[in-house]
């Protein structure tokens, strides 16, 4: 903020006050370069601190901030990617002197950036993905539908401690806990930004699993998103319902082989469209390119920040000239989708460290027959 001449931030969204301020409110953080934050709550109404004030609406930020002492900003960035217009408006007016800026992008490379705190509760949230996973073979039963069997891995996230809530960045993305995919409904299109799609139950949330039965020699890709500690870690893992076909496993391999290259040239000052081209050249290379990332849709990234949501900074995608830094949290996720199988490959939770990258998410990688 001090580099770019912004004299405060007004924080009123639940990520960002989360990650500024250790909690969530319904109120607003005001957040100064030159003194202490300010914390100005509607509800809940049992906080108290020097720094706390109540509040019932943002026109009266103008004078609580003068009996703060503060001056009124000349520069102010608001959340302009996460509040509604209405909101952004009616705040920014409460401001007639000031330059009212977009702090969104400033907010989520900040937020990209771990500390090791942050990275210690993804290791965390790692191994208790992991048990979950790893007893999805006893909650299996022949007959099951993809639902059934994805409320039974729900089930065992919560047991390990999963919070639930599945937070994502922008308003056109939703999802539950995430998706479990059942055969060719691995291929079906979905509206959302996500790496595959399905049908989903209803016409309301289509995304993820469609009801159908699981049936022998189809694939089953479990991707269920890991909130432990409020951060989303990513992990996907393929299971089967008895023997896949060969083209099957050697799909799955190569998805391994891809995620073991990017890890091994991702480090500090890679660029971020070097490593998935990276990936392309190795399935191309396989042979597998055309189902690569979907099948007639594609996703066009194979991994995705992780963080406090789901889809945060950076992204491993063409284009995108950004390069890692230590600290930063991703998802890598390459993935084969295969016509009359299902979805094979892998994705796993990462952090860049000073010399390379660390996997967050240990657990068996390869097919597991149900």
């Amino acid at each position: 903020m001090s580099a770019k001449n912004i004299d405060a931030a007004l924080i009123a969204c639940n990520v960002n006050l989360l990650y500024t301020c250790g909690r969530i409110v319904s109120g607003y953080l005001y957040l100064p370069v030159d003194a202490p934050a300010q914390l100005f709550v509607k509800r809940p109404n049992n906080l108290t601190g020097e720094h706390v004030h109540p509040i019932r609406k943002p026109e009266q930020l103008p004078e609580l901030l003068h009996a703060c002492g503060l001056p009124l900003p000349s520069t102010l960035i608001l959340e302009g990617d996460e509040l509604s217009y209405s909101d952004y408006m009616r705040i920014a007016a409460c401001f007639p002197q000031a330059d009212v800026v977009n702090g969104t992008l400033l907010l989520r490379k900040a937020r990209s950036i771990k500390t090791e705190q942050e990275i210690e509760l993804f290791r965390r949230s790692g191994i208790a993905h992991a048990r979950a996973y790893n007893r999805i073979p006893s909650v299996y039963t022949p007959g099951m539908t993809d639902r059934e069997l994805s409320i039974e891995v729900e089930r065992l996230m919560r047991q390990e401690g999963s919070l639930g809530i599945f937070r994502t960045f922008g308003q056109g993305m939703e999802i539950f806990m995430g998706s479990l995919l059942a055969g060719d409904n691995a291929a079906a299109p979905a509206p959302y930004d996500f790496a595959l799609g399905g049908e989903g139950l209803d016409a309301s949330i289509p995304i993820g699993a469609n009801g159908s039965k699981l049936q022998k020699g189809q694939s089953i890709m479990v991707d269920i998103g890991g909130n432990f500690f409020g951060y989303m870690g990513d992990m996907t893992r393929v299971f089967s319902i008895g023997k896949l076909p060969a083209k099957a496993y050697e799909a799955h391999q190569v998805c391994i082989d891809i995620q073991d290259a990017v890890a091994a040239k991702a480090k500090p000052g890679v660029v971020c469209e070097e490593l998935y081209q990276t990936a392309i050249n190795l399935v191309t290379k396989a042979g597998f390119a055309d189902y690569f990332m979907g099948a007639g849709q594609k996703a066009k990234f194979i991994g995705h920040g992780i963080g406090l949501e789901i889809n945060e900074l950076p992204v491993l995608a063409p284009h995108v000239k950004q390069p890692l830094e230590a600290g930063m949290t991703f998802a890598l996720e390459p993935k084969i989708v295969l016509p009359g199988i299902g979805a094979l490959g892998i994705e796993n939770s990462w952090v860049v460290t000073d010399t390379g990258v660390e996997k967050l998410t240990l657990c068996n990688e390869n097919i597991v027959e149900l």
